[in-house]
């Protein structure tokens, strides 16, 4: 694997891209925290051959969905009973955004 060295005017430079500020002190700490990580996506990336499928989970996962079946409920007045103020069958909330 070859050296990366990711040098501090880099790690400004992408600083300055995801508009991050960040001080002398903290470029410094962190170049050389950035370039293992560096080195180690491309350690990873040697070892991880063409039939190494890739993946986000350690374990196989998959959602498990239930059918949409309408069943009873509360009445709206019910759901509405404990609200502070309710207007035209629905709760009322503040206005947020100057919306009418």
């Amino acid at each position: 694997m070859a050296d990366m060295a990711l040098s501090v005017a880099e790690v400004a430079k992408l600083a300055d891209l995801a508009r991050i500020e960040l001080s002398d002190e903290e470029l410094a700490r962190l170049a050389p925290q950035l370039d293992l990580i560096l080195q180690s996506v491309a350690e990873v990336s040697e070892v991880a051959g063409a039939d190494v499928a890739p993946t986000s989970h350690a374990v196989p996962m998959e959602n498990v969905f239930r059918e949409d079946v309408v069943r009873p409920s509360q009445s709206v007045a019910a759901a509405l009973s404990g609200a502070p103020v309710a207007e035209d069958g629905r709760f009322r909330v503040p206005q947020i955004l100057g919306e009418e």
